[in-house]
């Protein structure tokens, strides 16, 4: 199952790497407030699930795009897809974006693939088996104290209704931690994490394909993640929060704080 997943991953990422080469040509359309799709989007997420598709014609599938398809209701395994995540970087030229696919088996994360185009950086895990990097074991850092912690986000571009707490948020952060950065991948970021790159990340208001299979690479990692409550339901409440064992703990405690009444998972 993870090699199919890797080889769907690296035919969408020819996909994305030939798009890139012209983005004058690409057709760009708004879904909603700061929420844009390509064409490249599209043939992408089509190469993903034809590849699926081909091996696993049962298997639901959950995809940016295209949404649900096959039998959600009954099938034991669920593929969850974001076929270019980071659009806007992308169509900016900003090389910071990736392919995410994760497996889900009765609702539990069992297979993760991120891929870099633009590094060729081929992230992978499998459920009990640890996390990688091109085949190289990858543990997320020994950092243990917030106040030396470099922490990624992503701040609100599509639902402002927690730019208030978030802002709250990224202001004790920015005080507490050594910096905070935003590339604007959460798969990325989630990655990155893993392969201790960043100490620490947040962010709410994601949807499942930003999540699932960083979140299984940073727990084969040897790292934690979480929802607001420090319960594991971030795929359906669309908040995390992850580090390091030492630093998650640490940036959980700092968000309690500034959680308001919309932000209590």
């Amino acid at each position: 199952m993870l090699n199919t997943a890797i080889k769907a991953a690296r035919r969408a990422g020819s996909v994305i790497g030939r798009a890139s080469l012209d983005l004058g040509q690409i057709k760009v359309s708004v879904k909603q407030q700061n929420d844009f799709v390509t064409e490249v989007d599209r043939a992408a997420e089509t190469a993903i699930i034809e590849t699926l598709r081909e091996v696993y014609p049962t298997h639901a599938i959950l995809a940016e795009e295209s949404g649900h398809s096959g039998n959600n209701d009954s099938a034991e395994y669920q593929w969850i897809i974001d076929p270019l995540d980071g659009t806007t970087n992308f169509i900016h030229g900003f090389p910071q974006y990736a392919v995410s696919i994760a497996l889900a088996h009765k609702g539990v994360l069992t297979q993760a693939v991120v891929f870099d185009p633009n590094r060729n950086e081929l992230f992978t895990a499998s459920k009990g088996a640890g996390a990688f990097l091109n085949d190289k074991r990858i543990r997320v850092s020994k950092c243990v104290k917030l106040d030396e912690a470099l922490l990624g986000t992503g701040f609100p571009y599509r639902m402002f209704d927690h730019v208030e707490p978030y802002l709250a948020i990224f202001k004790e952060m920015t005080r507490r931690s050594a910096g905070v950065r935003r590339p604007g991948s959460a798969s990325l970021d989630l990655s990155w994490l893993a392969a201790g790159r960043i100490d620490g990340f947040w962010e709410f208001g994601l949807a499942p394909w930003d999540m699932a299979a960083g979140a299984l690479l940073i727990q084969e990692a040897g790292g934690l993640v979480s929802d607001l409550s420090g319960e594991g339901n971030y795929l359906k409440t669309g908040n995390i929060v992850g580090g390091t064992p030492k630093v998650f703990a640490q940036l959980l405690q700092a968000i309690q704080p500034h959680r308001t009444p919309a932000l209590q998972s």
